[in-house]
């Protein structure tokens, strides 16, 4: 993989999971922030954050899309450093009620803390970020209401979940039958193909510069996608389970049909596109995560790696 070098006035907080990459983007005495990490690590965040700003003041938080992993730290950065918070105006109205539901906290056992944002961004408008104009546009797929930032003049893009160097994030609204998500995914996609971009920072990974392999790549997985519709759902619960033992660290093997059935997001994609007793659905999941080494199973409970 090739460096990526990156303009002066931009920095990125690269995150292992739970947490989506933070991206401070310095203007002078003052800082824009993009994402904010999960909340179980919102205290990790402050202290990143802290030691990158040197003494420089956080004056925004902006959001690239509404999950878990993005938003989790919005409400304690706010706190501790009085940043006002903007978010894609798709959003707004979940966040403003805290619709747990909608913001898929409740739908894929995830956490987050309510927070008070300040204004929203619609795709379209401009924004001067690190020394540069960046444009919100839309992008769909793994978040219906996701926005990236592209900077035409650095050829540079803040890309969050849609798209990673190996891919793409989860397309949640086709898995749990909203629809729309593999549409989505491919109309955006396609926009970024026709950008002016030879830079990428990713809401997980380090930034790159192997853009059209990136999109070669995600253009690939979407196909497979499209054509099966087992294989998506299938990639979603590994994923999303993954990230839940990640944070809980062991779960009950016995209680796991039980779980599984209970969570709306593995109950959904199990009755739309696997038809699996939610005993096979457990026995096929610990197979998986086993095999990818994620988790081990230790007496009675099934631990992460």
């Amino acid at each position: 993989m090739s460096a990526c070098v990156l303009p002066p006035g931009i920095r990125v907080l690269e995150r292992g999971w739970l947490s989506a990459n933070n991206v401070l983007l310095f203007d002078g005495d003052t800082a824009t922030l993009v994402d904010s990490g999960y909340v179980t690590h919102a205290d990790q965040t402050v202290a990143l954050l802290r030691e990158a700003l040197d003494g420089r003041r956080l004056g925004r938080l902006l959001n690239t899309h509404s999950h878990s992993d993005h938003i989790g730290g919005n409400a304690a950065v706010q706190r501790v450093f009085g940043c006002t918070i903007g978010v894609p105006a798709g959003i707004a109205e979940a966040v403003h009620a805290w619709d747990e539901a909608a913001l898929l906290l409740s739908t894929a056992a995830q956490q987050g803390e309510a927070f008070r944002h300040d204004h929203v961004i619609a795709p379209g408008e401009r924004l001067q970020m690190g020394g540069l104009e960046w444009q919100a546009l839309a992008a769909p797929g793994h978040d219906m209401d996701a926005l990236v930032f592209h900077a035409p003049d650095a050829r540079l893009l803040i890309s969050g979940d849609a798209l990673w160097r190996d891919g793409f994030g989860i397309l949640f609204a086709e898995v749990i039958g909203e629809g729309g998500g593999l549409a989505g995914a491919r109309a955006t996609l396609e926009v970024i193909a026709r950008l002016p971009v030879e830079r990428v920072i990713p809401g997980h990974g380090a930034p790159f510069v192997e853009v059209e392999e990136a999109l070669n790549a995600a253009f690939a997985r979407l196909r497979a996608f499209e054509e099966d519709g087992a294989r998506m759902a299938r990639n979603a619960i590994r994923a999303c389970f993954t990230f839940t033992l990640l944070e809980r660290r062991s779960l009950e093997i016995d209680g796991l049909p039980d779980y599984l059935a209970a969570v709306p997001l593995y109950r959904e994609a199990n009755t739309r596109f696997l038809g699996l007793s939610f005993g096979e659905l457990a026995e096929w999941l610990l197979r998986e995560l086993q095999r990818a080494g994620v988790a081990r199973c230790d007496g009675h409970l099934l631990k992460a790696c």
